[in-house]
This record gives C-alpha cells, sequence and structure tokens, in this order.
C-alpha cells in the first residue's frame, strides 16, 4: 500500500484509532475523509488540515451506508483507500437472560457495518489505482474478552471476512487487516487512562513504521498484540485467555 498520495477514507475518524491514524496519513501527503455519528469530532479530527474532509455517517443502517458510499464516490472520485475502523464495545453479562440490545448493536456496527461499506464501494476500488482496503479487528479476534464477549466474536469474524476478501481481490484491490491491542482510547469508559494499556500515541508510531513496510505486511501487528494473535499457533491459548482475562480484571479494578 501506498502511504502518500491516496485520497483515504476512514470511518470512526472522529475519535481514538480512526482520528489518530486520519492524522498521521493526512501529514504524510494524502487527502482523508474521515467520517463517524459525530460532526463535531469530526471538525476537531480535520481542524487546521487542509486537504482533509468530514462527512457525518451512520453504519447501522443499511440504506444510509449505500447512500454513504454514492455520495462519498461523488465528491470524491480518487477515493481508493478505505479503512473500516468504526466500532463500539459493550460489556455483557452471559450467565444470565439480559436484554440483547448491546449485542445486537455490537454485530451491526462491527460486522454489518464493515460488510455493508465495503459492498457499496468494491466496484469503485476494484477501478482504482493502488487501491486498499484495510479492516480495523482486534486481538480480541483471536483470544476473546470474556466481558464483551460479542464485541471479541465481531473481530475475529471481520478477521476471517478479511482473509476470504483477500484471496477474492487478490491483483484488484490491496486487502490488510490491522490488530489493535489494547489501547488508551474512549472506546470503553475509564479506558483512555487504563494502567496496562499501550499508549494510543506509542500505538500509532508503530502502525505507520509497519504501514510505511515494503512490501506492506498483510497483517499489521504490533508488538503488544502478537501475544494474542499468535496464542493458538504456539499452542497456549487456554493460558492466553486465562492471562488475558486476568489482566483486564485487574486494570478495571485498579481504576475502581
Amino acid at each position: 500500500m501506498k502511504t502518500s498520495g491516496n485520497t483515504i477514507l476512514i470511518t470512526g475518524g472522529g475519535s481514538g484509532i480512526g482520528q489518530a491514524l486520519a492524522q498521521r496519513f493526512h501529514d504524510l501527503g494524502n487527502a482523508v475523509i474521515v467520517a463517524g455519528r459525530r460532526t463535531e469530532a469530526l471538525q476537531q479530527t480535520i481542524a487546521g488540515r487542509p486537504n482533509m474532509h468530514a462527512i457525518v455517517f451512520d453504519a447501522d443502517s443499511a440504506e444510509g451506508v449505500a447512500d454513504f458510499a454514492r455520495r462519498v464516490t461523488a465528491e470524491h472520485p480518487a477515493l481508493n483507500v478505505v479503512i473500516n475502523n468504526a466500532g463500539i464495545m459493550r460489556s455483557e453479562a452471559l450467565d444470565q437472560p439480559r436484554d440483547l440490545s448491546d449485542a445486537e448493536a455490537t454485530v451491526i456496527t462491527n460486522l454489518l457495518g464493515p460488510i455493508r461499506l465495503t459492498d457499496g464501494l468494491i466496484n469503485h476500488l476494484g477501478r482504482q489505482p493502488d487501491a486498499a482496503l484495510v479492516n480495523v479487528t482486534s486481538g480480541l479476534a483471536f483470544v476473546p474478552l470474556v466481558s464483551a464477549p460479542t464485541y471479541s466474536a465481531t473481530k475475529a469474524a471481520l478477521h476471517s471476512y478479511t482473509v476470504a476478501l483477500r484471496e477474492v481481490l487478490k491483483g484488484k484491490v490491496e486487502v490488510i487487516e490491522l490488530v489493535p491491542p489494547a489501547v488508551q482510547t474512549d472506546l470503553t469508559p475509564g479506558q483512555a487512562t487504563r494502567q496496562g494499556y499501550l499508549p494510543l500515541a506509542d500505538f500509532i508510531d508503530e502502525v505507520m513504521s509497519l504501514f510505511q513496510e515494503q512490501p506492506t505486511p498483510r497483517e499489521i501487528l504490533v508488538q503488544r498484540v502478537r501475544f494474542q494473535r499468535r496464542a493458538e499457533v504456539e499452542r497456549r491459548f487456554d493460558e492466553a485467555v486465562t492471562t488475558l482475562n486476568e489482566m483486564a480484571r485487574k486494570a478495571h479494578e485498579a481504576q475502581q
């Protein structure tokens, strides 16, 4: 993937990883479009940076995604890179009946959202030079967090979907998976200052250095996430599940 001279769309670009990626890619010489639910947050992302654009986007509606795909390609016909980053993470208890609205919203935003947007843009991307599609999954795709089971499951599904896309689009669109570990962002309450989580700036520095490798890795894996990504192949999956969830429990308790 080229790291300059692109027109890049980043969903969930109003905060956290999406915002940081948008600003860093812009500063490398790319036109960047950030999309998300909140106008104010998107405007903060693009403030003071020429050649950045903001479009309000709701990934929860099939009709809204289709309309957005038509709009963004009409307004930015040079669009050649899409980063599916938008996502939500909710805590859930599996040991009792509960309101499933959080689980259902997570599936719609984290899994159906990228599937729908990719579908809406695939013909356009296939006609562009140096086209690339980046799906942001999670280390939890490979070792789940038991307090966020649906989030973990959607990221595992998106990983599988990305593998399939890579095979189907080979030679037409470069398909890359970005796999964050636990990063200090506002994805969940208190996460931005949680001890033991990777500072956002450190994460983005490492990610951008990996994007600039040639050829670009199929999976962007910072060192911190390899513990999860390689757990199964290294035959320590059960241990990793126990270790990760115990670390998460202690990090939450330390903030209370």
